[in-house]
């Protein structure tokens, strides 16, 4: 069996999206910038696109700027109103866990005349809105702080950071904007951003069954926004460059599917996330749900396993056939412990033993269990694992085995 568990790194196309985008990679070839009909039933689709975007999310259709996924979205988000403001105020505000789309972006401009706050987070992985409050100064422009953690799934509180916000602008902060990387929740969990009340907020269609190389920003109208690209006045003069048409089209079918079907969806994942924490916690000694139980998406379990390395484990499910992660895609690769889970606190051997199983609404009760089985299965994994350290299972460290 093949059981795919690493979808917040990305998630398989709905064949709804697929067959939504077909026509655009040869009927419908049109460049939507031009005035013949080609173009105009292009950009028809596009239009048809942003609707459903701006729905998903109760935007105003014009809000939405397409963009090639989270990582523009979050660049253009950070470093657009950081130069378009920078006459106005040059301090920026976010925590240490953020996507290093954002991270690194802070790092760029700190480079540049800019000074970045960087706020701590508990051991549950949520800032405290005091200290948010405090680190508010009169040149801050702007506090950019994720909606849902991309390794745990954890779950900022954007309302209450956003009240924050409104409450400095009534004192007289009148250039700043808050804004949130929601690529992790748009698609698994409700966002309404009127209710919300930010200014910018970042999604990509990979995230919740649509195709990679797609995204969009949120940008509230008045928000101040410099460019990142020169060229045409594609996107209300926001991003230039000829539009993605089939992605774009893709990505609408996606929120499409992603507003009607959410309840379901989160319902699904969340029965599949419940039964694996459950199930492994009732086998093995010493592990640990990492992130706040409670305020998180249905999608993400980030467990650590006490005397197990998290890579050997991942290499020992994939031969099983089953994906998972130790740490977010983007990182992959990196011999530095998770940035994230060292900002919760956890220890270099806790980080080391953590593993994020990550679902989608496509996901089976009969993978879980398949996965559950494996981790619970043959002496073999463990020697699968450490093959010059014997026999011993999995299953040998399970309640009453050791």
């Amino acid at each position: 069996m093949k059981v795919y568990l690493d979808n917040s790194a990305t998630t398989a196309m709905a064949s709804e999206v697929i067959e939504a985008m077909l026509p655009y990679f040869a009927d419908e070839m049109g460049n939507a910038q031009s005035v013949h009909s080609f173009g105009q039933r292009a950009k028809a689709g596009i239009e048809k696109a942003r609707r459903e975007v701006a729905a998903l999310i109760n935007v105003a259709p014009t809000e939405i700027v397409f963009v090639s996924g989270g990582t523009e979205a979050d660049n253009l988000a950070v470093r657009g109103v950081a130069e378009a403001n920078r006459e106005r105020g040059r301090h920026i505000i976010t925590t240490r866990i953020e996507h290093p789309a954002v991270l690194a972006t802070c790092e760029a401009l700190e480079t540049n005349g800019f000074r970045v706050t960087y706020l701590p987070v508990s051991g549950k992985g949520l800032i405290n809105p005091g200290e948010l409050r405090d680190a508010l100064a009169e040149d801050t422009i702007l506090v950019s702080i994720m909606m849902a953690n991309n390794e745990t799934g954890t779950i900022q509180p954007i309302e209450e950071i956003a009240g924050i916000v409104a409450e400095a602008r009534a004192r007289g902060l009148d250039n700043l904007y808050l804004h949130t990387d929601a690529v992790q929740a748009v698609g698994k969990h409700h966002i309404d951003v009127r209710e919300l009340g930010v200014d910018l907020l970042s999604l990509s269609g990979h995230k919740f069954h649509g195709p990679k190389g797609t995204g969009a920003l949120f940008v509230r109208k008045g928000v101040r926004l410099g460019k990142l690209l020169h060229g045409g006045h594609h996107e209300r003069d926001r991003r230039p460059g000829t539009e993605n048409v089939p992605g774009i089209v893709g990505l609408g079918k996606a929120a499409e599917l992603a507003r009607t079907l959410l309840d379901r969806r989160i319902k699904r994942m969340r029965e599949l996330r419940d039964h694996l924490e459950k199930s492994v916690i009732s086998r093995f000694d010493g592990v640990r749900i990492n992130g706040d139980v409670d305020q998180r998406v249905p999608s993400v379990s980030n467990l650590s396993f006490d005397g197990i390395d998290g890579e050997s484990l991942l290499i020992a499910l994939d031969l099983k056939g089953i994906a998972v992660s130790t740490g977010s895609a983007c990182a992959s690769g990196s011999i530095e412990p998770s940035h994230v889970l060292q900002a919760f606190g956890l220890s270099r051997e806790e980080i080391r033993g953590s593993v994020r199983f990550s679902f989608s609404a496509f996901n089976t009760q009969d993978e879980i269990d398949y996965v559950l089985s494996v981790l619970g299965g043959p002496r073999t994994l463990q020697k699968e694992m450490n093959p010059n350290e014997g026999t011993e299972s999995l299953e040998a460290q399970s309640r009453g085995q050791s």
